[in-house]
């Protein structure tokens, strides 16, 4: 069932919830919804089995969630704003914290800006997306601002592929890119939530998950099958998280 609640500035957002008992918030990647990286896959069934209310919102400019197209609706960080607003509306004084891609990165953006939860979950992002998001937003902006025109089986193309099966808002997503803050080392370390850090074996973050993992004080590394596209979609990854958050 969906839910909709209003961010700081205005802006209505939805969110979904599976199961009852100890809260875990989980954030979906760029292009995809809170529907299709933890429903449509099982992970949020699966996290309700072994005793978690999984809370999955929908970022801004996504999914069911308000998209905006006036850039002054994504100042920096706003991500990060909105997640926390969501956790405030609940009233979540205990949860436990995760997401995928750049729901990882906005996990991290979070930890450092002062959210506490229990244990956090960083999958399908390593160090070197955290410390500088210019790569990876670069070639996003390469795919929508030139879609139609990529040769097919690159990774332009699967990237546009899903951009047009998840029918997303071209002008919103833009704008979403500009709400990345680079974070630095420094912060990371300084991070004492124990935080499990998992990829995909063949996603290309992979090669510097274990850096972060290393990095932080409290970090843990494991892989999953897949690359940074399905990985997602595998059952590994539900119980991966599981595993880390009732150990």
């Amino acid at each position: 069932m969906i839910h909709y609640f209003t961010a700081r500035d205005g802006i209505e957002l939805a969110y979904r919830e599976t199961g009852e008992g100890w809260p875990l918030v989980l954030i979906h990647g760029y292009f995809s919804t809170s529907r299709v990286n933890w429903v449509a896959y099982g992970h949020a069934e699966h996290l309700a089995e072994r005793g978690f209310r999984v809370i999955t919102p929908d970022l801004r400019g996504h999914g069911e969630s308000g998209k905006p197209h006036d850039p002054a609706a994504y100042p920096p960080d706003v991500l990060t704003d909105d997640v926390s607003d969501l956790v405030e509306h609940l009233g979540l004084t205990g949860y436990d914290l995760g997401g995928y891609s750049l729901g990882g990165r906005t996990t991290i953006r979070m930890l450092v800006r002062g959210a506490r939860p229990r244990r956090a979950v960083v999958a399908g992002m390593g160090l070197h997306g955290l410390l500088d998001t210019s790569g990876g937003n670069a070639h996003f902006r390469t795919v929508l601002n030139n879609l139609g025109t990529f040769e097919r089986g690159t990774k332009e193309w699967r990237a546009e592929a899903f951009f047009r099966q998840m029918r997303g808002d071209r002008v919103a997503l833009l704008n979403v890119l500009g709400t990345s803050v680079d974070t630095p080392r420094g912060e990371i370390e300084r991070i004492e939530t124990p935080t499990l850090v998992v990829t995909g074996i063949d996603d290309p973050h992979r090669r510097t998950a274990p850096d972060l993992a290393e990095v932080l004080p409290r970090g843990r590394f494991v892989t999953v099958p897949g690359d940074h596209l399905s990985a997602v979609a595998r059952p590994e990854l539900g119980q991966a998280i599981g595993d880390f958050l009732t150990a």
